[in-house]
This record gives C-alpha cells, sequence and structure tokens, in this order.
C-alpha cells in the first residue's frame, strides 16, 4: 500500500528506495551519539563509536549486523570527527566502513547529525553558521557515496535535540528555557531544509529518511494538563517547520512568536520547504511515554510503560498527520533476556497488525544492537535525562574516564561486556536470537 494515496506530495528523492512498499525491511542500529563540546564547556566529549568499541571492532561489528538477518543499518557518520573545518574532511574512516557494509549487502541509512557539531561552530546549532556548515557536508557526502549510500536522515530526533541544547542546557550550544528551545529548533529546520536541498541536488536517486521522537504526555493532575498539551503539540512542531506548515493560524505559530521566533524566520521556512520521502519514528515502550506530575521545584516527567498501546498510537498519529511511508527507526526495552526478547516479538505483531490494517510501515529497527554508554558518562555521572525512569541512579556512578561497566545501558540484542582492561567483548543474548528469528522468517511482515 503506498503511503502517498491522499497524502501530500513527497517527491524529490528515489520514492522511497530501499522502503518502497513491498518486502519489509528489517534493520539495525549501532548508538551514535556523537557530541564534541569546544573548549569552554564542562562536559567531556560523547562519542559511543569510541566509547563502545566501535572505532575498533567496526569489522565484526557490521558482520554482526548482516549475522542477525538485517538487510539495513542505520549508522552515524560521526559529523564532529570528520568535518575538520570549513571545506576540510577526513573521509578516510568511512571509506572503509560503507565500503565494507555496502559488500555485505546492507543498506545503509545515513546519520548526519546525532546530536553534536563540529566544534568550530561556536555555537553549535545557534549558530549563524550552522544551516550552511550542516549543508556543505550533506552535499559533500551526498557527492562521494552516491550509490554507496542512497539513503540519508539529516538530523536525528530534532525534538530531543532541541530539548538537550537549547531548553534544558546539558548538550551545546547549552541554552536554556523555551526562548533557547525556539532558537534551536528554527536553526535545526534551517539546516533539515538546506541538507535536503544539497543531498537532492548532489544524489538526485536519495531517500531522505526524516526521524522523529515520540512525544507521548499525559498527567491525572489538573493544573499539568495545559502543560502536558503543549509538550504533546511541540513534539511536531520541527517537522512542521521543515514542511512549510507553520503558517499564521498554526497551532504553534503564535507560541513560537511569543518565544523569539520572527515572522520573517517562520515565513522563510514556509518559502524553502522541503518534502520529505520516508518518516522514521522513535518509540521505547518504557522511557517514550512521560507522566506528568507537580514536583517541589517544578514539574517532573515520569517514565512509565506503556508496551504496544504506545507503539500503535504513535504510529497511527505520524501517519495520519503526514500521509508518508514510515519506518520505526528505533526501538528497544532496558531490561533481562526475558523482557527484551518479548518486545521484539510483540512489537513486530503490533506492526503486523497496523500494516494490515493499511497503515503505512515498511520497516523496522531495533536500536541499539548492542548497549551503550549512558549520556551521564560525559557528565561525571551527573544524570542528564529530562525524566525520572526505571534507572535514575546516574548521579552514583563513576566519574567519567572510569570504568564503563557503570554506565552500560542494557537496550541491545548484544550484551557488551567489560574486561579489566577496559575492552568491551560482545555476547550475544536471547533477544538476538528472537530477532535473528523475525528477520530471516520472512521478507514481508503483512505475508
Amino acid at each position: 500500500m503506498s503511503g502517498r494515496s491522499g497524502g501530500p506530495d513527497t517527491g524529490g528523492g528515489a520514492g522511497g528506495g530501499a522502503f518502497r512498499a513491498g518486502p519489509f525491511t528489517w534493520i539495525a542500529g549501532i548508538e551514535d551519539t556523537c557530541v564534541y563540546p569546544p573548549d569552554r564547556f564542562a562536559m567531556a566529549p560523547l562519542d559511543e563509536h569510541e566509547l563502545t568499541g566501535h572505532d575498533t571492532a567496526w569489522r565484526s561489528d557490521l558482520d554482526l549486523v548482516r549475522s542477525l538477518g538485517a538487510t539495513a543499518l542505520r549508522y552515524g557518520v560521526d559529523w564532529p570527527r570528520v568535518h575538520l573545518a570549513p571545506g576540510v574532511f577526513d573521509w578516510a574512516a568511512l571509506d572503509e566502513r560503507l565500503a565494507y557494509a555496502a559488500d555485505l549487502g546492507i543498506t545503509v541509512i545515513a546519520d548526519l547529525v546525532h546530536y553534536g557539531t563540529p566544534t568550530w561552530l561556536d555555537d553549535s546549532f545557534a549558530d549563524p553558521g550552522y544551516p550552511a556548515a550542516i549543508a556543505a557536508f550533506a552535499g559533500a557526502f551526498a557527492t562521494r557515496y552516491a550509490g554507496v549510500v542512497d539513503h540519508v536522515t539529516p538530523l536525528n530526533e530534532p525534538i530531543t535535540t532541541a530539548s538537550f541544547a537549547g531548553l534544558r542546557g546539558v548538550w551545546p550550544p547549552a541554552l536554556t528555557g523555551w526562548d533557547g528551545w525556539t532558537r534551536v529548533v528554527l536553526g535545526i529546520a534551517r539546516g533539515i531544509q538546506q541538507t535536503v536541498s544539497a543531498v537532492r541536488s548532489a544524489n538526485p536517486q536519495a531517500t531522505v529518511v526524516h526521524v522523529e521522537a515520540t512525544s507521548m504526555y499525559a498527567t491525572d493532575e489538573p493544573a499539568l494538563a495545559e502543560e502536558a498539551e503543549l509538550l504533546h503539540h511541540l513534539g511536531t512542531v520541527p517537522t512542521d517547520l521543515v514542511l512549510g506548515h507553520v503558517v499564521p493560524g498554526h497551532r504553534s505559530y503564535r507560541w513560537l512568536l511569543d518565544h523569539g521566533a520572527t515572522p520573517e524566520a517562520l515565513a522563510a521556512l514556509v518559502d524553502d520547504a522541503v518534502s520529505l520521502d520516508v518518516l522514521g519514528v522513535n518509540y521505547y515502550p518504557d522511557l517514550s511515554p512521560r507522566r506528568l506530575e507537580a514536583g517541589p521545584t517544578g514539574t517532573v516527567q515520569h517514565a512509565y510503560d506503556r508496551w504496544t498501546a504506545g507503539l500503535v498510537e504513535t504510529l497511527t498519529a505520524f501517519g495520519e498527520r503526514y500521509g508518508l511511508p514510515m519506518l520505526v527507526t528505533e526501538t528497544s526495552i532496558e531490561g533481562d533476556d526475558d523482557v527484551r526478547s518479548a518486545w521484539v516479538r510483540d512489537s513486530v505483531a503490533a506492526v503486523t497488525a497496523l500494516t494490515d490494517a493499511g497503515v503505512d510501515v515498511r520497516g523496522w529497527t531495533w536500536w541499539p544492537v548492542f548497549d551503550f554508554v549512558d549520556w551521564s558518562y560525559a557528565s561525571g555521572g551527573v544524570n542528564v535525562e529530562e525524566c525520572a525512569g526505571p534507572d535514575d541512579g546516574g548521579a552514583a556512578r563513576q566519574q567519567a574516564g572510569g570504568p564503563k561497566e557503570p554506565f552500560l545501558r542494557r537496550m541491545g540484542l548484544v550484551r557488551l561486556e567489560e574486561r579489566a582492561d577496559g575492552t568491551l567483548d560482545r555476547v550475544e543474548t536471547a533477544a538476538a536470537a528472537a530477532f535473528r528469528a523475525v528477520a530471516t522468517a520472512t521478507t514481508d511482515v503483512r505475508s
């Protein structure tokens, strides 16, 4: 079933590329957060490819992805490490890795930005030079790897990036408050628009996979109902801006003006609107749903588990709003082997039911393939999550630079086990067997 029937024009790319209607795609994701702060910031670099040992184990990691039955991989291309200065790129590591993935028959969905920018962009996403810088990188990447990598994500999770970098001051440019959020969101939206244009100019066969996180809020407290509704609506603002939907009368237009946007900036985003080929939706059953409660110093977000009900709700809502073909671009759950194996089975069953009902979902991703290092590692053990989740003990962990074991998040199909020398072994779990079973049993979730 084509997700474009009755939906907006999404032309300009490759019509879905590997994700055209037909065979369902089983996708893996290697955690690739890559944040290198300028010297004035008091945080250590947060580079998951380095922290998880992928920089040295990349060949065996890519072999592992293929052995699991995945035919596509969401993969970060380390923009802060590759784009050394304006017009200066170091492609050596990517040349090896992307060619190797292609030889394995893996379709790479290149994650151009995953929360971080090069350090020479002093104000990161709020820097006036940001949109042109990411567009230059995107164009150079698309030119160099056309035919090797034809699927591109301009920026992972705009809504999460804006929260950490613009609202809460955790990552560069470390702005705070809703004015900071608005400034970062406007920069991100301009950057995505220019990235899409640059990629399509360099590689007309490219498929743009726009990836956004689920925003799902509830509260039992009447005084917080308005805040929950605001957070819910803001979850679609970055995508609406990219598509040129935020015009006078849009539910967030006046709110954005009240928090620092100008009519001219919003009009420019409408004028430069781009289309998208595929919409990626990220959902974690125990992290994405949030319940708001009043706390001693303000509202507290508590993560709670909605299992497959939340997955069905978010895919249905995104599908109805945008009319685009969709992928589940991130999902997993933290827990023991039984819990993770159950999530493989139950989430796949939920997506099967949705596609049978006519919802255009074309692929499903377990993210991450192997465990990753908690983001608090780069902040001296301080919990940087914006919610109180199942494990809120980050502040009690050891300092950055020490053993990684206390920081490892057990969300992978493959477990990371730290040796005495600090290297990390990969150990397959029962969840890996569950993934392999669904990925190799059928090529079409609807069959």
